[in-house]
């Protein structure tokens, strides 16, 4: 059994990673023309990994399951990526961010990370503007910044609402450019199925080539498994379509340690449910709450326009609540605020799962600001509107049309409709400071990690963790693991270790065709779905969990006998595909539910309805469960559980307070 250590430098917080760095082994220029890594996944993780790995001589393969690293789901964040560079000169610093970092993940995140991540957020920026990331500036050319939830500080750069598209492109140039000299060997339209261990050491993984259906044995003296998260476990999420667990859940099976899998981030600003018809839903940026302010009908049911409810007749509950921070309380706080309303009566549009989002106030300040610019000191309201709509498009505008594609309304002149919905998993496979996994040689990145955002994640974090661990982190730290592996030459892919594994892979897939049922793999995902919402969604408790862990034992015995996998393994079959990535899910929601159901707390994202203030906010046990939950895949879907003990010598650990 592996031994659950951290590795986490000695020292003063504030040196640790410095003083690392400067003693890391090192690996020479010459050794490293001879050691390959495997890098899984090409989103702003896997991309940024694989191009400064091959920058810095090491042979590189890339995998990912899309048709282009471009098209990577890190293309979808649209708000912004935090930085502690205070440019705005408002109190910012290293500390702050840290600091806002721990407490907005509500104190379950490993402080040395945390405080390692906000040190090189610095450098993320300088990197992407080097690379020419069009990020925004103002007039005077200075790079620009928005608030974000959970700070009381503008720290986000951002790109109108497609920071992500832009960060994606920068870091796609820098992995094309070593793809062109040759440096990484890129694999699109590949999934990893298997990890191959030589050993007890991570050497390799089995993909299968998705076009041609061929199985394929690809060695790497080090394996990085950047492939983002699971929030598609609940079949409706913001995530795309294509987003699975498959590449970490295999690695977990190998015996990496799972991490926090119940910490599911639910994002406050969806565009609600539609209708049965929906395969995923659609984000609208947390960066909309920088200008919006969120609110209710005071009446319930009210069924007027919103523009016909008069200012008095409106609750702002967040602006009520949370006077300190408003509309910029973290969004696990905000989530369960909307919900609260809602559950209440006071849900708007015909389901009654919304909210309003309402840029009416703002724009009309923006247009005040714009008139007096051209020397008009007493403009009208509806000059004001006009002029301020215009820097609400430039500032929003992608999002806003977006909006009005979707919901045939027109944002500009009604309030947007919002409503909570899975967007984001804080849990992942452990990790030590080093970002490796319980099986030597393999690593995880990014969302695929667990490691910095504890119970809840503060927005345009991702960009920043993702940026972080593929660019600076990595590179640095990968060199003490290869540096004592430099005797090891490449293994052949006929060893019997890769036989094996591709054998497995195989007789999974055969497994699929030989069951020959009647519903379709969506069929389960659906169902899987719901009850993964209903159970171990927005709000738990025991009951529900204990439940829902038998309603997912049940399915997975339905799947194994019933599914319906069309068409030949040897050929392009998404049908295939998705059979292996949901009999994924259908384990990993078991896991969740059981982690959710151990944690007798309310943290973050993990809220139980046993535990909350007489104010309904979550309610943690810091004697009990200040610990990262890392379970250990036992066989046969079984799983034990080792807890990482977390230690808060830097912060005051203490409730949560957005007042």
């Amino acid at each position: 059994m592996a031994e659950l250590n951290a590795h986490i430098p000695e020292g003063d917080l504030t040196e640790k990673w410095t003083k690392l760095r400067s003693s890391m082994p090192l690996v020479n220029p010459s050794n490293k023309r001879s050691i390959e890594i495997i890098v899984v996944g090409s989103g702003l993780a896997g991309a940024s990994a694989a191009a400064t790995l091959a920058e810095m001589g090491y042979k590189v393969k890339c995998f990912c399951f899309q048709d282009s690293p471009r098209r990577a789901h890190s293309i979808a964040a649209q708000g912004g990526i935090n930085a502690a560079k205070n440019y705005q000169n408002d109190g910012d610093s290293t500390y702050r961010l840290f600091y806002d970092t721990i407490k907005g993940g509500d104190y379950r995140a490993r402080e040395a990370n945390v405080h390692r991540l906000a040190e090189v957020s610095v450098n993320i920026i300088d990197q992407a503007v080097a690379q020419g990331v069009p990020l925004a500036r103002e007039y005077g050319g200075l790079l620009d910044n928005r608030s974000f939830g959970g700070t009381q500080v503008q720290r986000t750069f951002y790109a109108a609402g497609q920071t992500g598209q832009q960060l994606l492109l920068g870091a796609y140039s820098a992995l094309e450019r070593q793809i062109g000299m040759g440096k990484v060997e890129m694999f699109t339209r590949h999934e990893m199925l298997e990890v191959v261990k030589i050993d007890g050491k991570a050497r390799g993984i089995i993909a299968r080539n998705l076009i041609t259906g061929e199985l394929e044995r690809h060695f790497g003296h080090a394996v990085l498994i950047c492939s983002g998260g699971y929030g598609n476990v609940f079949y409706l999420s913001t995530n795309a379509m294509g987003s699975n667990a498959t590449a970490a859940w295999k690695a977990h099976k190998q015996g990496a340690y799972f991490g926090n899998p119940c910490f599911t981030q639910i994002h406050p600003t969806c565009i609600p449910v539609s209708g049965d018809h929906q395969s995923k839903l659609t984000l609208m940026s947390e960066s909309l709450r920088n200008d919006g302010r969120i609110w209710v009908p005071k009446k319930k049911d009210d069924t007027r326009k919103p523009t016909d409810i008069p200012e008095d007749e409106r609750d702002y509950y967040l602006e009520r609540r949370y006077p300190a921070f408003g509309n910029l309380v973290p969004r696990d706080v905000a989530s369960r605020a909307a919900k609260e309303r809602c559950d209440a009566g006071y849900g708007v549009g015909k389901s009654k799962l919304a909210v309003y989002l309402d840029f009416a106030a703002n724009t009309e300040r923006y247009g005040r600001i714009e008139a007096t610019k051209h020397n008009n000191f007493n403009p009208d309201h509806e000059t004001c509107m006009k002029l301020g709509k215009e820097v609400i498009k430039e500032k929003y505008g992608n999002l806003f049309d977006m909006y009005k594609q979707i919901t045939g309304e027109d944002p500009y002149e009604f309030p947007m409709r919002i409503y909570p919905a899975v967007h984001y998993t804080m849990g992942g496979l452990w990790v030590d400071y080093n970002l490796m996994t319980t099986v030597p040689g393999l690593y995880a990145l990014g969302e695929a990690n667990f490691s910095d955002h504890g119970a809840n994640r503060l927005g345009a974090s991702a960009l920043m963790q993702g940026l972080a661990d593929g660019y600076f982190v990595i590179p640095a730290t990968i060199g003490a693991y290869l540096s004592k592996d430099l005797a090891t030459k490449a293994i052949s892919t006929d060893h019997p270790a890769f036989v094996e594994a591709e054998n497995n892979v195989k007789s999974i897939i055969d497994k699929f065709f030989a069951i020959k049922g009647t519903k379709s793999v969506d069929y389960f995902h659906k169902k899987l779905g719901k009850i993964m919402w209903d159970k171990c969604g927005m709000a738990r408790n025991a009951q529900d969990l204990q439940q829902g862990i038998l309603e997912i034992q049940q399915l997975r015995k339905d799947f194994w006998s019933d599914v319906r996998v069309p068409g030949e393994a040897n050929e392009f079959n998404p049908e295939l595909e998705k059979a292996g990535r949901v009999a994924d899910f259908i384990e990993l929601g078991e896991l969740m539910c059981m982690d959710a159901l151990n944690r007798n707390e309310s943290c973050g994202g993990h809220f139980r309805e046993e535990y909350q203030t007489p104010e309904g906010e979550a309610l943690r046990d810091d004697e009990n469960y200040a610990y990262v939950s890392a379970w250990e895949y036992s066989g046969d879907v079984q799983f034990t559980l080792h807890k990482e003990e977390l230690k808060f010598e830097n912060i005051k650990i203490a409730q949560r307070s957005y007042k």
